[in-house]
């Protein structure tokens, strides 16, 4: 009898919608305006890079009037992608001046694609460089970045043909500027792009502005930075400035969110500045103009990078874990990582239970922080509600908390959560460092996605 019922179609709920379209709950997090950087022209063009693709951009070209500082963080998985390669090289060749545009292709990372990987980026590069008027190609002047299926070669003639369709598409629209940032996606549900206007100490009547896109869903944990990211402003800051300035907010945004533990091959952040809008050049970090750009541009970068733990593939959960009173950042640091990349953790909070034993337990194996950091007589756990609720203590100086298991469902049947590990200070009590991790949960629809990522 069972062989005569024929069994059901196989269904699958993917969390990026196959035709493009951006769920109710994720269209709070996209702009309907911006204001955009002064000399910074953006497109977004269908080349179809992927066959399945017949009519999304997935080309993305952003290029400025004038030359640029430019300054870049790459990954350091080994397996760099030949768009890294080429884009540090190039960097490192004009000492980050003189940079004019940045061309980036989704549906192929053209990575672990050997020497023609190398030229493909090569080319993408030069053919970018001969639209500009002279050709800026003896260094190149153009960063080249990928994102896509790794050890697969691009179809090169195809984007190679795209890229002066792209040119002549530049405009500085917020309707580009979104194209744009929707060009780089790949399994993103929603474009990722933020701007904003700001002044300095030194030029308080003149107004810059500070843009920024990004893409990533999946294969997010940092080591550098995680994804791909563009930033630009028209502040003046020269290259000199401009390097420790990205890698300082790296450190506390693009390299401080995880979504599944795994570093790409192809993960890249870039910061262009052309000084259009004039004003005194930052030549130093220890100016007060220098201090607020840093300020700025982390909290910035935090914000952008925040969007893509929304986008986390599956997720249902948006976790900051804050880890304060430790005697470094850096073992404040590592130890919010690790909970943040905890499967354990993550599954439990998908299941919204109150598991704080997992949370504990990654603290204690955090590899890599001094003696004396970590003391368990000394170190508490708790739930932070978003609604401004008294925290729900689980752990309390080493010693567990009779914890209110309604009221812990209650706070997890939120999409926002704070998890605080107070280190107490460690040994001696006299640590005051903090650092903060944002993470997301791990759900069935995870592996889905992953499963069937090449299908």
């Amino acid at each position: 009898m069972s062989r005569l019922i024929k069994p059901l179609p196989q269904i699958r709920h993917y969390s990026a919608p196959l035709d493009n379209a951006i769920a109710a709950a994720k269209r709070k997090y996209v702009p309907n305006t911006g204001t955009y950087p002064q000399g910074f022209l953006v497109s977004g063009t269908h080349v179809g890079v992927k066959p399945s693709n017949k009519h999304h951009p997935d080309l993305a070209l952003l290029a400025s009037s004038t030359p640029c500082s430019a300054a870049a963080v790459f990954t350091k998985n080994k397996f760099q992608a030949a768009p890294v390669t080429i884009s540090r090289e190039m960097l490192h060749r004009r000492n980050g001046e003189g940079v004019r545009a940045i061309v980036v292709n989704s549906g192929c990372a053209n990575a672990v694609t050997g020497a023609r990987g190398l030229e493909d980026a090569t080319s993408m590069a030069h053919t970018v460089d001969t639209c500009f008027s002279p050709a800026t190609n003896d260094p190149s002047s153009t960063l080249v970045m990928s994102t896509g299926v790794i050890g697969q070669h691009l179809p090169i003639q195809k984007i190679l043909s795209a890229i002066p369709t792209a040119h002549g598409a530049l405009s500085d629209t917020h309707s580009s500027w979104l194209r744009t940032a929707r060009a780089i996606c790949t399994t993103d549900t929603f474009p990722k792009l933020l701007s904003r206007t700001f002044t300095l100490p030194s030029s308080p009547k003149t107004t810059y502005s500070l843009a920024g896109m990004a893409k990533g869903a999946g294969m997010i944990h940092p080591n550098m930075a995680t994804l791909l990211g563009i930033l630009c402003t028209d502040a003046p800051i020269p290259a000199s400035t401009l390097s420790p300035l990205l890698t300082h907010s790296i450190t506390r945004s693009f390299n401080a969110i995880s979504i599944d533990g795994d570093t790409s091959t192809n993960d890249t952040v870039a910061l262009l500045a052309n000084g259009a809008a004039g004003g005194k050049p930052i030549n130093s970090l220890t100016s007060p103009d220098g201090a607020a750009m840093q300020e700025i541009l982390t909290s910035f970068t935090q914000q952008l990078s925040q969007l893509v733990v929304r986008d986390g593939e599956g997720a249902t959960k948006f976790v900051r874990v804050r880890v304060v009173n430790s005697r470094s950042f850096d073992d404040a640091a590592k130890i919010a990582s690790t909970i943040a990349r905890s499967p354990l953790v993550k599954t439990a909070l998908y299941g919204k239970d109150a598991n704080w034993g997992r949370i504990l337990c990654a603290v204690g194996y955090t590899s890599g922080v001094e003696d004396g950091t970590v003391v368990p007589e000394r170190t508490s756990v708790s739930f932070v509600p978003v609604d401004g609720s008294a925290e729900l203590n689980l752990l309390v100086r080493g010693e567990p908390e009779a914890v209110d298991e309604e009221r812990a469902g209650r706070i997890l049947q939120d999409e926002d959560l704070e998890i605080r590990v107070d280190l107490g200070g460690g040994e001696g009590g006299n640590g005051r460092e903090e650092a903060s991790y944002w993470f997301c949960d791990f759900s069935h629809e995870y592996v889905t996605i992953n499963g069937d990522y090449r299908t």
